[in-house]
């Protein structure tokens, strides 16, 4: 015959809470720690003064959520996809999945901002920080590992930026398992050649 297992309990307790009671209010500690100087949760402690919940003076504050920043730092959607749609096409695929970025290095639209070989970002070409604007004159597709080698950097040359270029061999069918995996299908461009059944 094996002895019964009974299921172990845990000694619980916190300062805050009477277990026994099933009370949860705030019980002060008196031994002088920390958690007996807390204020009650009814007020907040603003630069040494207490401060309580009924404020007259705020009651009517709003906040605007009219104001709209007119350079933004990252690019609206409209400008991504007019700027997915000014890179370089891939032939035999679906340009609203594939494209070429600046550089030659084939990227996947689904992917954005991952340090991935067919991973982009939408990259300012003047960057941000040194005036450039968020528009489409100012965007390119990028793979993403050299947006980020690339930085805030305008004397970098084009040389030196593939050789940033993750580089990965990506065939066909890699490219089919990753539209199916991403899309659920496999959409060919209108120039991939082959018959066509109307």
């Amino acid at each position: 015959m094996r002895p019964s297992k009974q299921p172990r309990r845990r000694a619980q307790s916190s300062p805050t809470r009477d277990r026994t009671t099933g009370s949860s209010r705030f019980e002060p500690n008196l031994s002088g720690s920390r958690s007996s100087r807390l204020p009650p949760p009814s007020s907040s402690l603003l630069d040494g003064e207490l401060v309580t919940d009924d404020l007259p003076a705020f009651e009517d504050l709003q906040i605007s959520t009219d104001y709209t920043n007119p350079n933004p730092r990252s690019f609206p959607y409209s400008v991504k996809q007019q700027c997915w749609d000014k890179a370089e096409k891939i032939k035999g695929r679906d340009p609203d999945r594939w494209r070429r970025d600046a550089l030659g290095n084939i990227v996947f639209r689904k992917l954005v901002g991952c340090p991935g070989c067919l991973c982009h970002d939408y990259d300012h070409i003047v960057p941000y920080s040194k005036g450039g604007k968020s528009t489409l004159e100012n965007c390119q597709v990028l793979q993403a590992t050299v947006n980020r080698s690339k930085g805030n950097r305008t004397e970098i040359s084009k040389a030196d930026l593939i050789q940033k270029s993750s580089y990965c061999r990506v065939s066909g069918r890699d490219m089919d398992l990753l539209e199916l995996s991403a899309f659920g299908n496999v959409r060919r461009g209108q120039d991939s050649g082959g018959c066509r059944i109307q």
